[in-house]
């Protein structure tokens, strides 16, 4: 499932590319980290994603990078929470898949499991149940009174043999300190994980029993699915009229099949800067940092640096991370307020809440460097074999210089090959192209000038990607 936006996490997560698209712990990113955490088990098939239609492409570009192919990408027109998710991909795998019950391994995009081993154990303990038709639902073992998670009861009766699968007595909401405390005391509590094994056939099964018009909402959807490259495409107007529902609330809380399978990995959701910072390594003052940061009488913060360097002089439990064109200085008590900077952003129409300022497409990426009036200066990198869309712009004229790699561009009724130093200009209204024949990056200059420069100013004639 790959549908989150992480707001909490601004400025480096925005809602065109969000936290699991990003190398938040170490340099694959928390969907590539997720991918590779199934190495190991066994029987496993290659992923299915869930996924914004707005980020089909990164999905793509990212599982491509780590040398697969994913077996579908489902593209939710609108978002409608895990329940309906999952009835897509239950639909979808017994399709696709060659076992004639599909085992569905349901795990979340943006997750950090530490322990992957311990990760693997868990899975292996609830095989077991989950062909014999049990819900499981992995329970991450509580390390302190946490109040942001939901609680699942575990039943003291045990089922199985492995001694880890016990019956689900009861989903609780988020607790207050006290309660939360004495569910730690207890020892009969875990924090929900959100993340589920079960036969893709029971799962429909109990949809159907409990929320039928979910289920018919996603059959409708697919059932007129549109593939499209890597992608499933489903019918919008039957996804929309989809009631938005957690899978918990659709079937976890009222199906007699539930089991938990405790979970004792290093788990973390990474909801907020300061549970980032808690999974990182922290020097002897309590500091974590990444990136070019010098730190100075600091205790007890969390620095990340992408671009600059960031000084620190006498401050304490603080959050302080620069992206390209923002950077955000919060108290640690107060970095669920970050949601309140992004409200406003929106509220303004402000583009630091939708995109970076390196803008990835599924032909490369571009980063806008310098802007004024009537002129802006862009990096161009176009991927080996990829080219842009047909098209021609209104308002602004453009000026390519070629910097790395060979061009092939199309420049009203020209073609031309460009190399290394050499330019092209492409006045306004005249219909362009930009391609890399090449086995390398193509990096560019591109100068715009004109009276509007804005990325809607383009008119496409084709396009390999399917866009408009």
């Amino acid at each position: 499932m790959s549908g989150g936006s992480g707001s909490r996490l601004w400025p480096q997560c925005r809602s065109l590319y969000p936290k699991q698209f990003l190398p938040l712990v170490n340099e694959q990113t928390m969907l590539q980290n997720t991918v590779s955490r199934l190495d190991g088990l066994n029987s496993v098939s290659a992923p299915l994603v869930i996924a914004n239609e707005e980020h089909r492409f990164l999905v793509a570009e990212q599982i491509r990078q780590m040398g697969q192919q994913a077996s579908a990408i489902i593209l939710e027109p609108v978002g409608r929470n895990t329940a309906p998710a999952v009835a897509l991909a239950a639909l979808k795998a017994k399709v696709i898949s060659d076992e004639k019950e599909p085992l569905l391994l349901v795990l979340a995009a943006d997750h950090v499991i530490k322990d992957v081993g311990a990760f693997h154990q868990a899975v292996e303990a609830a095989l077991p149940a989950a062909r014999d038709g049990k819900l499981v639902t992995f329970g991450i073992v509580p390390t302190h009174p946490e109040t942001g998670y939901g609680y699942i009861k575990a039943s003291k009766e045990l089922i199985g043999n492995s001694g880890q699968v016990s019956l689900v007595e009861n989903f609780v909401e988020k607790p207050d300190l006290k309660t939360a405390q004495a569910y730690l005391t207890s020892g009969d509590y875990y924090w929900n994980s959100g993340m589920f094994l079960f036969k893709a056939s029971r799962y429909l099964e109990e949809l159907k029993k409990f929320r039928p018009d979910i289920l018919e909402a996603c059959e409708k959807a697919i059932a007129v699915q549109n593939a499209d490259l890597d992608f499933v495409r489903l019918d919008e107007a039957a996804f929309t009229a989809c009631p938005d529902e957690s899978i918990d609330y659709a079937v976890m809380e009222k199906t007699t099949d539930a089991v938990v399978v405790p979970l004792d990995a290093g788990w973390s959701d990474v909801g907020s800067w300061t549970s980032l910072a808690d999974i990182c390594e922290k020097d002897e003052s309590g500091n974590s940092v990444q990136g070019d940061v010098l730190l100075q009488d600091t205790r007890n913060t969390y620095v990340r640096s992408e671009k600059k360097l960031i000084a620190t002089v006498g401050v304490d439990d603080l959050v302080i991370t620069e992206s390209d064109d923002a950077i955000l200085v919060a108290h640690k008590d107060r970095v669920q307020d970050v949601k309140k900077i992004v409200d406003r952003l929106k509220a303004e129409n402000r583009t630091e809440v939708k995109l970076h300022r390196k803008v990835y497409r599924p032909w490369g990426a571009y980063d806008s460097i310098d802007m004024g009036d009537r002129f802006q200066v862009k990096r161009i990198t176009v991927k080996p074999g990829a080219q842009l869309s047909l098209q021609m712009h209104h308002h602004r004229a453009e000026h390519w210089i070629v910097v790395k790699g060979t061009a092939v561009v199309t420049n009203g009724d020209q073609e031309i090959l460009l190399t290394e130093n050499q330019s092209t200009y492409i006045p306004i209204g005249v219909v362009h192209r930009l391609e890399n024949p090449g086995k390398f990056d193509l990096e560019l200059i591109e100068v715009q000038s004109g009276g509007y420069l804005g990325e809607d100013d383009i008119v496409r004639f084709e396009d390999t990607y399917g866009r408009t």
